[in-house]
């Protein structure tokens, strides 16, 4: 199991960008929560196999059709046997 976070930026608030991680994160066996910052970023804990994550980081340079993606910045974090995925 790996883990990863993601801090998600540009027009990613306000666009239903948590709930779209949420539904494509359980697509994929993902387990973590996706939360706003103060900064109008999101951050996105995911844990699960490094294909699925690979998949996930992917998805998270587009997004949702509403949202517009200016960087993803990723590292590695310790994996925590997290279930299930949130929204914070």
């Amino acid at each position: 199991m790996a883990a990863r976070r993601y801090f998600v930026a540009g027009r990613v608030q306000g666009v239903h960008f948590r709930a779209a991680t949420r539904a494509q994160a359980l697509a994929l066996g993902i387990a973590g929560h996706a939360r706003n910052l103060a900064d109008g970023r999101v951050e996105v804990i995911a844990e699960g196999s490094a294909a699925a994550l690979a998949q996930l980081a992917d998805w998270l340079q587009h997004g949702p059709p509403t949202a517009r993606v200016a960087a993803v910045d990723a590292g590695e974090i310790a994996a925590a046997g997290r279930s299930g995925f949130s929204e914070r």
